[in-house]
């Protein structure tokens, strides 16, 4: 099991179509910080290319359409 799985579960759960989400809320449900890359690299938050962090939403159901680096990101159902 990945180490983004409680993301992954907390988004199956969701009931919503389309989710922002701070950086601080993302980092309460997996119960640990994101790190820098997350911060300062856009492809971080990219859908794809195999991530361990990008499975975590796809597997979801989810997929990130906006990000505010540093700030936010917002996930919309697929």
């Amino acid at each position: 099991m990945s180490k983004y799985y409680p993301f992954e579960n907390y988004l199956k759960k969701s009931q919503k179509q389309k989710e922002t989400l701070m950086y601080e809320e993302i980092e309460n449900i997996l119960g640990f910080a994101l790190p820098k890359s997350a911060h300062d690299h856009r492809q971080w938050w990219e859908n794809g290319g195999g991530h361990t962090q990008a499975n975590s939403w796809l597997n979801a159901g989810w997929k990130v359409e906006d990000v505010y680096l540093g700030k936010h990101v917002t996930f919309i159902k697929i």
